[in-house]
């Protein structure tokens, strides 16, 4: 060791003058730019923590929905979702510099869930990366279906072979369905149909099926060329043996003015079994998520009821759902923000889902929606009521229930009353508050978020369908997570709306009744622990 250590000292003396003189440049390069790169990383760890104590400190930032972890993602759809080696895998779109990418988190719980690397970003045969499904093939290979953006654009797919699912690999095949124009097909016969917003595709009779939204056509020749053929909502069949080369059938269903307008498209579309009947979960772009119920028979659906999960306004945008080892139907939805956009910006972040929705077919079949057991595990801090009379047009203010992290699980016998309900997040004087109630005389579960905030966020009264039985009591359960307002009523309907309180007050709980008195029969209360890191 010390003869090599002496030899080297010679070799340095040696050494002409000019390549000493290099070499001590490249040693000084070498140390600046480890200098630079530590500076680097030590910026970015002080900015990271920065932005996120940003973050925990906002007000109305959720604590238990699944959240944008950064930045302004819009759209924020929810896609590719699937029950993969026992956790929930959900994709959503994200825009990067890069442009319209899909985001992927996984959870084992449905409460905390784990950020992936992105599933997909724009390249090669496409240019940005919108909505699709997910599904696994007939050798157990995890495959997803996304709109590709380009030109020309259409239906791609991709493949997963790794067990966390975080490397996916495009078909060489992409487009798998080509556009002519953007969202649409022409064929040379002058057939039209969608080449847009694929679902997951399915297995039937030993061949692939997908469908596409019409959201072009219905533009394009619909409302543009007035051709009523593509007015109205529907979506396009077709038919794979290999999943490289797709057939167009025929248009999927026929939709009906009773049900839907003229100017409504079907987009993000989701088509499962449910029961013994089957599915479609969709949006139309300006009144949002809705569904029907129906019977799919010789490559044919035909609808047999309507019903809508948003009705004032498309609140409630691109559903996606899965099927796990339990056998439940779980969906999600994209919430709007509901702010100005500056405001988002200053805010650092937007983009919010909706709780988990177990869809099921009731004996009467109609659809049923409840929240997944597993938030429960959230729960701290009980209180528990019974036998609390309300007085008819009266209040009665809930002494130990107040906080914007709760749950609140009520059952609450009408009586004589036109509505009864509860109030959330309601300020001492009532200045703000939003109510949640059933409204006997139209037949209706509302939310009422005319007064949620002094500031900003949609105010409106929402309304769905919600019909008691003579003598069958309202039974609500309420989630009130910062920002976000979600209800379900006797497992038959469910509404969530944004709400932004301006007051630090605006906190507390009341029960309430109006053109009659109702009665409590049971109230259970609890704070939500928050399933994010920040």
């Amino acid at each position: 060791m010390d003869r090599m250590d002496t030899t080297d000292d010679v070799d340095e003396k040696r050494m002409p003058m000019r390549h000493r003189r290099r070499a001590f440049v490249a040693l000084l390069g070498a140390l600046c730019m480890a200098d630079v790169e530590a500076g680097d990383v030590n910026r970015l760890i002080q900015s990271t923590r920065e932005l996120r104590a940003k973050l925990q400190a906002d007000p109305y930032r959720p604590g238990y929905h699944v959240v944008a972890p950064e930045g302004l993602c819009g759209p924020f759809d929810p896609n590719g979702a699937l029950f993969w080696k026992g956790r929930y895998h959900l994709m959503y779109i994200v825009q990067t510099e890069k442009g319209h990418c899909w985001a992927h988190i996984s959870s084992a719980d449905l409460l905390h869930w784990r950020h992936h690397p992105l599933a997909l970003e724009p390249g090669s045969a496409d240019k940005g990366i919108f909505s699709g499904g997910a599904f696994v093939d007939a050798n157990g290979v995890p495959t997803i279906t996304y709109w590709g953006l380009g030109n020309p654009g259409g239906i791609c797919l991709a493949t997963s072979t790794d067990d966390d699912l975080d490397r996916w690999t495009k078909s060489p095949h992409n487009p798998v369905i080509r556009e002519t124009a953007h969202g649409l097909t022409v064929q040379p016969d002058g057939t039209v149909h969608g080449a847009a917003d694929p679902s997951a595709i399915w297995r039937h009779n030993g061949r692939y099926y997908l469908l596409t939204g019409n959201l072009l056509v219905l533009r394009e020749f619909g409302l543009k060329r007035q051709m009523p053929q593509h007015q109205g909502d529907t979506l396009y069949l077709f038919a794979s043996d290999d999943l490289a080369k797709w057939t167009y059938l025929h248009p999927f269903y026929q939709s009906d003015r009773k049900w839907t307008r003229a100017d409504e498209d079907n987009m993000c579309p989701d088509f499962f079994p449910l029961g013994d009947r089957h599915m479609v979960l969709f949006i139309s772009h300006n009144l949002g998520c809705q569904y029907y119920l129906g019977r799919y028979e010789n490559d044919r659906f035909t609808p047999e009821t309507h019903g809508r999960m948003t009705w004032v306004d498309n609140h409630f945008f691109a559903p996606e759902s899965l099927v796990d080892a339990q056998g439940r139907r779980l969906m999600w939805a994209w919430v709007f923000d509901g702010r100005k956009r500056e405001t988002q910006a200053a805010s650092g972040w937007s983009g919010t889902m909706s709780l988990p929705r177990a869809l099921s077919l009731g004996e009467d079949k109609t659809l049923r929606i409840a929240p997944p057991e597993e938030l429960a595990l959230l729960r701290y801090n009980a209180r528990k009521h019974g036998d609390l009379p309300v007085r008819a047009d009266a209040e009665l203010p809930l002494q130990d229930v107040a906080g914007n992290s709760i749950e609140l699980s009520i059952e609450m016998a009408p009586n004589s009353a036109t509505q009864c309900g509860v109030k959330v997040c309601c300020s001492p004087d009532g200045q703000e508050q939003t109510a949640i109630f059933y409204d006997a005389a139209e037949s209706k579960l509302k939310v009422d978020t005319t007064r949620s905030s002094l500031g900003e966020g949609p105010k409106v009264i929402e309304g769905g369908p919600l019909e008691l039985k003579p003598g069958e009591p309202l039974k609500l359960r309420v989630f009130v997570d910062k920002s976000l307002v979600e209800v379900f009523a006797n497992d038959r309907q469910a509404i969530a709306r944004t709400i932004y309180p301006t007051r630090a007050d605006a906190r507390g709980v009341s029960l309430f009744c109006r053109g009659g008195g109702a009665k409590v029969t049971r109230l259970e209360a609890w704070d939500m622990a928050p399933a994010n890191p920040w």
